[in-house]
């Protein structure tokens, strides 16, 4: 008897398994993905390598599309992160079937409003330091995620190619956001920085008032200065870049994407990759997958850009060192 339903229960579990895989690939399901975002709603054009338009893209290449099969809610917090918490509690009402919330504030908020629906996150932070979760490979509950960097921030590399760049540097502007998870970024750039006698500033930008911010950095006369790595200064990049290369000194960003758009040097990596990456990990959730289960991501490439025009035009004088370092330069 106990073998018989030992058997009736191993035969109802195959065919939940089968069930549960239709379901996974039924084309009539329409999936619902939302994005909690700190930065600002685009007012025209959606900025294409913006998250919100980069992971919906790198979704549609895995089979989910937008506008097809694919719903995506974006959420704004509209640089205003004191929001996220009532906007993440909005979102989880609307019943996603996957939440991606930008940067360890958002990740917070959206862990703190449901403790059911997958949260893959994609930030610049320490996921553990911060109590997201207990351990990288198996995260646990409802929360994995992409991470920027391998261990804590990419702070400490940017200062050395900063100091590279200018080896006579005594003080290192920082241009920060109104965000609490910036001191992660923030307190390893001072560290790696005071270990060669060089003084990092922070200076804060608030609701877009860059030119308050560069006027306060320019007051401060920095030698360098380090564009800390946020979702808000991939959307107003070209705004950052324009005032940064007034100052006349080595900057450096995250991205490539800046160097592109005339910023002077760049070190991280991509963000078409890490896009895929988060989109996949999406893609295998809404297979069945369990997000305590699926390990938080780490890269393991990250490349130097440079762009010798910018360099020129602004009369920073490189040293060949750093040329013959960099991965790619931008003529």
């Amino acid at each position: 008897m106990m073998r018989r339903r030992g058997m009736l229960l191993g035969a109802a579990a195959v065919l939940f398994g089968a069930a549960a895989a239709a379901h996974a690939q039924d084309p009539r399901r329409v999936w619902k993905l939302g994005m909690l975002l700190p930065s600002t709603r685009p007012p025209g054009v959606p900025d294409p390598v913006a998250a919100a338009s980069l992971i919906p893209a790198e979704m549609a290449e895995l089979g989910f599309v937008e506008g097809k099969n694919l719903v995506v809610d974006r959420r704004y917090a509209e640089a205003q992160l004191d929001r996220l918490p009532a906007i993440a509690h909005e979102l989880v009402e609307t019943r996603p079937d996957a939440i991606v919330p930008l940067g360890a504030t958002a990740t917070r908020a959206a862990k703190q409003a449901s403790g059911a629906i997958p949260i893959v996150f994609y930030g610049n932070f320490d996921p553990v330091a911060s109590g997201t979760v207990t351990n990288l490979a198996r995260p646990g509950g409802n929360v994995t995620g992409i991470l920027i960097a391998p261990e804590g921030t990419l702070a400490e590399k940017k200062v050395e190619l900063l100091l590279e760049a200018a080896p006579k540097s005594k003080r290192i502007a920082f241009l920060a956001p109104p965000d609490p998870a910036i001191r992660y970024q923030y307190d390893e750039a001072r560290k790696a920085a005071s270990r060669q006698g060089v003084d990092v500033v922070a200076v804060e930008v608030g609701s877009g008032d860059y030119d308050r911010a560069f006027a306060a950095i320019a007051r401060e006369r920095p030698q360098a200065l380090f564009v800390a790595a946020h979702t808000i200064f991939v959307r107003d990049r070209r705004q950052v870049i324009e005032r940064a290369n007034r100052l006349r000194v080595p900057a450096i960003y995250e991205w490539r994407e800046h160097v592109v758009d005339g910023g002077l040097m760049s070190y991280g990596s991509s963000l078409k990759a890490t896009s895929r990456r988060v989109a996949e990990v999406i893609g295998r959730i809404f297979k069945g997958a369990h997000p305590g289960d699926i390990p938080i991501e780490q890269p393991t490439t990250f490349r130097l850009v440079v762009n010798a025009g910018t360099a020129r035009t602004t009369g920073i004088e490189l040293p060949r060192s750093l040329l013959l370092r960099a991965d790619e330069v931008i003529p």
